[in-house]
């Protein structure tokens, strides 16, 4: 729409509309009283009696047009209001009686040179009453829809046959063009307030619903905000500083977060702790107690934190923790019997021996790979070296620096562990039998590459005897295909070099990962 175009929206728009164009009649479609209304009832022109400046406006507006009276008008559906006035000593009169309402539905200024002469008004009661109305002069106020709403009005009690200048006719008409556009400022700023409060009362609800406790602090850690759930929660007042929080936090939690929170506050950083708050029953229950700054400048920055209620899962995590390590603890039971029962019943053959001591270190590794997938559950650490780590312990890690694992961090689930540690344990004892782990010298070098879908591991060894291929595949070789084929999804290629062996297991990363 081009500046100056009438504006025809019957809808009143949320961004600030065109003022309407001088000498330009009102918009048919709001001269119709109920649309009309609505347009005037969103000034809230209430709060705009006594303005400052619509006073001196209509007291320059008579000064200018050398009359007794100025007044700017608004016209409802039963009277006509006076916003601001000079020389008028009432604040409405009935809306049958007003020149405004003829005024402001008119392109240009409405004048009347005798009132006692024009029938329209000759009988009104301000033409006939002691107010003795005889020369008026009406510039339309038109609200940038075109809604016709009010008039500025100059009166005088005696006759102007000649009407006003020229030069009075249009300074009339810029006054009424500061109106509008201090009406519509007041009409525009109202809105946004309510935009604003209506946005604040969504947003409070907002907090107010959420189960955590959420609240600000200003720099240097001044709370100054908490929704409802701090109340209903503590049923004490919120605290205003971090002293404050002392009765509020477990004795044996303060003094270990306070050092945190007032770190994160000297540096602006990330905040997140766990202990314990004091409950309105005088109990006490774990939350999460998380905060982040604002800004990086620690001198300026405000802080926005919750409180969120771990203590079920908290709970529960300590007692699946105790469940576990008994589980871990009976599990370890049951692998010392079989082995002891191995042992037993080895001991006097010694046909059977050998068969019994590898039979043995296999169950050692897949008890180190359970304990592994046992850790995991417990801590959440589920990183492939960790368990490496665990299955390469007895073969020199990390004190003679005979095995390294080095590359990328991979997420290796529980499922997998038992499976990889017959892998890398049937590796392992080859190599301590036939490979670089039989030297003194020898090294084993395990490296983790992350490549996207696939996790590749190369095991690496030098410092050895040459290695060579076995002239019949055995039980270790079999074992070995058949764990990474069937269980793991993945292959694996063997490459027998003077320097040792070099192997390279290949898993889909989401096998690895379950």
């Amino acid at each position: 729409m081009l500046y100056g175009e009438p504006q025809r929206s019957l809808a009143l728009t949320k961004s600030e509309p065109l003022p309407w164009p001088t000498g330009t009649g009102p918009a048919s479609e709001y001269c119709a009283e109920p649309e009309r209304l609505v347009v005037l009832a969103s000034f809230a022109f209430d709060e705009l009696e006594g303005d400052p400046e619509l006073a001196r406006l209509a007291r320059f507006a008579a000064r200018l047009c050398e009359t007794p009276t100025g007044a700017i008008s608004l016209v409802e559906a039963e009277r006509q209001l006076f916003l601001a006035s000079e020389g008028v000593r009432v604040n409405e009169t009935p809306r049958s009686t007003s020149i405004c309402a003829h005024a402001m539905h008119g392109a240009d200024i409405l004048e009347v040179t005798d009132t006692t002469a024009d029938p329209r008004f000759a009988d009104f009661t301000a033409v006939t009453s002691e107010r003795h109305l005889r020369f008026y002069a009406g510039a339309p106020l038109i609200s940038a829809e075109g809604a016709p709403i009010g008039a500025l009005c100059v009166t005088d009690v005696v006759t102007r046959p000649g009407g006003l200048t020229e030069i009075q006719r249009e300074g009339l008409l810029v006054l009424a063009e500061a109106v509008k556009r201090r009406i519509e400022t007041h009409r525009q700023a109202s809105r946004a307030i309510s935009e604003l409060t209506a946005s604040a009362a969504r947003v409070q609800f907002v907090l107010d619903s959420v189960p955590d406790i959420a609240w600000s602090a200003a720099a240097g850690g001044e709370f100054d905000y908490f929704n409802a759930r701090w109340q209903d929660i503590t049923g004490v007042p919120p605290p205003r500083s971090v002293e404050d929080w002392r009765d509020l936090i477990h004795p044996d939690d303060y003094d270990e977060t306070r050092v945190k929170f007032e770190t994160a506050l000297s540096s602006a950083e990330r905040f997140e702790d766990e202990w314990r708050l004091r409950q309105a029953d005088g109990s006490y229950r774990w939350v999460l107690s998380r905060a982040v700054p604002s800004s990086d400048d620690p001198q300026t920055t405000r802080w926005f934190g919750t409180l969120t209620d771990i203590d079920d899962r908290y709970r529960i995590s300590q007692e699946r923790e105790l469940l576990a390590g008994e589980l871990a603890h009976r599990i370890k039971n049951v692998f010392s019997v079989i082995t002891g029962l191995i042992n037993l019943y080895v001991r006097s053959d010694d046909t059977l021996r050998p068969f019994g001591k590898a039979l043995s270190e296999n169950i050692l590794a897949l008890a180190r790979a359970q304990d592994f997938a046992l850790r995991t559950e417990q801590e959440g650490s589920e990183d492939l070296k960790v368990l490496l780590t665990g299955l390469m312990a007895p073969y020199g890690l990390p004190d003679t620096g005979a095995v390294t694992i080095t590359g990328d961090p991979v997420k290796s689930g529980r499922g997998t562990a038992t499976p990889l540690a017959l892998v890398f344990h049937e590796l392992a004892t080859n190599s301590a039998k036939y490979g670089a782990l039989s030297a003194v010298d020898g090294k084993v070098a395990i490296t983790i590459d992350n490549q996207g879908e696939t996790i590749s591991i190369t095991w690496s060894e030098e410092g050895g005897p040459p290695a060579s291929p076995p002239k019949d595949a055995g039980f270790g070789s079999k074992l070995i295909d058949l764990t990474i084929n069937h269980q793991l999804g993945g292959s694996i290629t063997h490459d027998w070099q003077e320097t040792g062996l070099q192997a390279v297991l290949k898993v889909p990363a989401e096998r690895l990962g379950k």
